[in-house]
């Protein structure tokens, strides 16, 4: 936590806004860097000689104002500008004296960018295609049937048999998990996932106004014993979960883990959400954890980690007996439909394979790229995860003496981001000495390598020493 103390003399205006206004400008001067957690309310009271609701008022401005965002439980955070509350910045810039984006998890770029080639020669066939006007007409909420047949074929990859009716078409993954719980969950509904989890799921738990319970982690995923407390303890609406290739920590949960888990759904009633964001990484994975629990699971057939965030496609599949109608709703009342020009490109590589080589080229360029963070940071107390060949985001535990978020601003001081594991923290207090370092964000090869020799430079010097922000 920065010992942050605004100097407030000479400015005018409410004091709450005042206040606000001071953390803007020591954030865009770069005195508070982003990821920093800022003094408790009490705290930066006391320091400034004010009632503690003028802080907590300064807060809520300066959340409203996109400055810092604040967790129940755990503390406000400095925020960077602009940036969604689950992201932690931009798009890497790729000059030399830049910063070098470690942060965002985007796959990897192979050489030649075949994604780019593929669309290109997707839109020309489209171009001449007699059904292009088709796809500028209204569609069903749920999508075309073409297109859901294609998300069917998709799902299959995963190990998930599906029939069309059942597939939803989102606007990628983040838009399934939201028409997901909007289908499924009521305000106050719990809902239990990985004690460090995707940050998106918590910023629509906020949302849909849920109360999250994190469950512990092992070396195989989440404790089935966890999940069993906390059914126990009160009811438990909706598990979600990334079995495979966890965000953040890599870990592949085992076939026996998932039979376990879905066993301890089934015996409480706990509907099951599966991200399978990373599914098709691995070379060799289990079955997805739906199957073990079809008749209350719904499952996220990833796109955007596997071939290109920019399709902004999705599908989500739900139950044989529940089918989507339910689902369908909700995308119809958000969006009327999700884009068919994307959903036919999509579909179109599905049929014909160059979705299956896209992830091939995409596998083969992050195996390159992971074994020069390990040639770079050299393994460094990095829980690199078992079967991880294929993953781009390392998740690497911090040497003794070291605190995430200090480390986070001190990376961004030598010109890196990267992400504190506060960022994916389900429960009060800190997170683990560990950070989230992403591999496929640069453009190039020796942009990571340059992002990556700057992080081993600040492993290697150490803890800066705290100093008092006046």
């Amino acid at each position: 936590m920065t010992s942050w103390s605004p100097d407030l003399r000479e400015r005018t205006g409410p004091l709450y806004r005042v206040i606000a206004d001071a953390l803007a400008e020591d954030r865009a001067a770069g005195r508070l860097a982003p990821g920093t957690r800022l003094p408790t309310h009490r705290e930066l009271a006391e320091r400034l000689g004010v009632t503690v609701g003028t802080v907590t008022r300064a807060y809520a401005e300066a959340e409203k104002r996109g400055l810092v965002r604040g967790e129940v439980g755990r503390g406000t955070y400095v925020r960077d500008a602009g940036v969604p509350a689950h992201m932690p910045s931009p798009v890497d810039a790729g000059d030399e004296a830049s910063l070098v984006e470690l942060g965002v998890n985007a796959p990897a770029t192979p050489e030649g960018d075949p994604a780019s080639h593929a669309l290109r020669k997707s839109l020309e066939e489209m171009g001449r295609s007699p059904r292009l006007a088709e796809l500028l007409a209204y569609q069903p909420a749920a999508g075309a049937l073409a297109h859901r047949e294609a998300g069917a074929a998709w799902a299959a990859r995963f190990g998930l048999v599906a029939r069309p009716e059942q597939v939803v078409v989102c606007a990628g993954g983040q838009h399934a998990m939201e028409v997901a719980l909007a289908a499924l969950t009521k305000p106050g509904d719990t809902l239990v996932t990985e004690a460090l989890t995707y940050p998106g799921i918590k910023v629509l738990a906020r949302r849909f106004q849920l109360r999250v319970q994190g469950l512990a982690l092992d070396a195989g995923g989440i404790v089935p014993e966890a999940l069993e407390a906390a059914c126990r303890a009160g009811p438990v609406r909706l598990l979600y979960t990334q079995p495979t290739y966890h965000n953040p920590t890599g870990v592949v949960q085992g076939e026996e883990r998932r039979r376990a888990l879905a066993e301890v759904a089934r015996r409480h009633g706990v509907l099951v959400l599966e991200d399978d964001s990373y599914g098709l990484l691995p070379a060799m994975r289990p079955p997805p954890l739906s199957t073990f629990l079809p008749e209350a699971s719904y499952f996220i057939a990833g796109v955007s980690k596997l071939l290109t965030p920019g399709l902004r496609i999705g599908y989500l599949v739900a139950p044989a007996r529940a089918r989507g109608e339910r689902l369908a709703e909700e995308v119809g009342l958000a969006s009327l439909m999700t884009t068919p020009l994307m959903a036919e490109v999509l579909s179109r590589w599905v049929e014909d394979g160059t979705a299956d080589a896209l992830v091939v080229r995409l596998r083969s360029e992050t195996a390159a790229r992971r074994a020069l963070a390990c040639r770079v940071l050299g393994g460094e107390g990095g829980c690199w995860g078992d079967n991880a060949e294929a993953l781009y985001h390392l998740w690497l535990a911090l040497p003794e003496g070291w605190r995430s978020e200090e480390f986070v601003a001190q990376a961004r001081r030598h010109g890196v981001s990267v992400s504190s594991a506060d960022l994916f923290c389900t429960g009060p207090g800190p997170g683990p000495a560990a950070v989230r370092v992403c591999i496929g964000a640069p453009r190039t090869r020796a942009r990571l390598v340059r992002g990556l020799s700057r992080l081993r430079e600040v492993l290697d010097s150490g803890p800066e020493p705290r100093a008092a922000i006046v």
